[in-house]
């Protein structure tokens, strides 16, 4: 399938098949959930707060006539939540996992398990998440694991040294670094996917510049309110919306034609407009620091892909 001019309805019928998506109390995980449930999907929404999972969960079938959608509370910054989430999942078998929720340019800070909060939520919590699900996973025919990176991933190679941002500190740079891990994750999950004679695929996306709460809340976090309308500003001049920025997730998750470690983003200078192949940096597709993170990851996590042995 040629991914130009490619929308939500061309999403394929997803009937049957069970999905949990990340962060899809608002954003671009609230419209991934809404328009894989539109397709038939019956989708958990996990999130950390059960107050607004609830709410978006009980909005999605009020939207979407017929619509399967429930809340699991998961706090990708506690492992401990992380453990408990995949231990309570209900379901035999996992089609499709969105590992889509995050942090940006966050001041400062530590997760529960005191690790860099951009390296600790956007890599390691999930990270664990999809290895405590692997079997769910694997049990599911053509599963599909998309993890969300971003452009902003070119600033930065990770620093396998300093993977929590011990020595030097910027918010920055921290962000991009998890956003490379991302992308090395996916690039040794299919790696191992396909050694272990998997059908599942791994694949990374991006939304461009999307309008989400993503963008004002470090500045709201330290109230720093100047920087906060700046960037509520650029979300509405320059952003694409939440419905735009989540196709490229849409389309990694479901197109019949997406391979394994594959990038998809907004085709127009992977800012906006309809997903395609995405350009990434070279660093990504590094095979030895792959397997560098990765056993880093296991060793932190303490959860170990045994199923993916290699």
């Amino acid at each position: 399938m040629n991914s130009s001019g490619w929308g939500v309805r061309d999403i394929p019928d997803q009937s049957g098949r069970v999905a949990v998506v990340t962060g899809a109390n608002s954003g671009l995980g609230y419209v991934t959930a809404r328009e894989l449930a539109r397709k038939g999907a019956r989708v958990v929404l996990a999130c950390r707060s059960e107050v607004r999972g609830s709410e978006a969960a009980d909005r999605i079938v009020a939207e979407v006539p017929g619509a399967e959608a429930e809340f699991g509370r998961l706090d990708l910054g506690d492992l401990a939540s992380v453990r408990e989430f995949a231990a309570g999942f209900p379901y035999e078998r996992l089609d499709l996992l969105v590992n889509n929720a995050g942090v940006m340019a966050m001041p400062y800070g530590t997760t529960a398990d005191g690790f860099e909060t951009h390296f600790g939520i956007n890599h390691l919590g999930h990270f664990a998440l999809t290895g405590l699900l692997l079997p769910a996973l694997l049990d599911a025919p053509d599963a599909r694991i998309v993890t969300l990176s971003s452009f902003m991933h070119l600033l930065s190679n990770i620093d396998i040294d300093d993977l929590n941002s011990e020595r030097r500190y910027n918010r920055w740079t921290a962000y991009s670094r998890s956003k490379t891990a991302n992308l090395l994750f996916t690039h040794e999950l299919s790696r191992r996917l396909t050694a272990a004679g998997s059908g599942a695929v791994a694949a990374a996306a991006h939304p461009g510049y999307a309008a989400t709460n993503l963008q004002a809340a470090g500045p709201r976090a330290e109230g720093r309110r100047s920087a906060e309308r700046m960037a509520e500003l650029g979300n509405r001049v320059f952003a694409q919306s939440a419905e735009a920025g989540a196709l490229p997730s849409l389309y990694a998750a479901t197109a019949p034609d997406v391979r394994p470690d594959s990038f998809h983003g907004p085709r127009l200078a992977m800012w906006r407009g309809a997903p395609a192949r995405s350009w990434r940096a070279p660093w990504t597709l590094n095979d030895a620091m792959g397997q560098r993170l990765w056993g880093a990851s296991e060793e932190l996590t303490g959860v170990v892909y045994g199923q993916l042995k290699v």
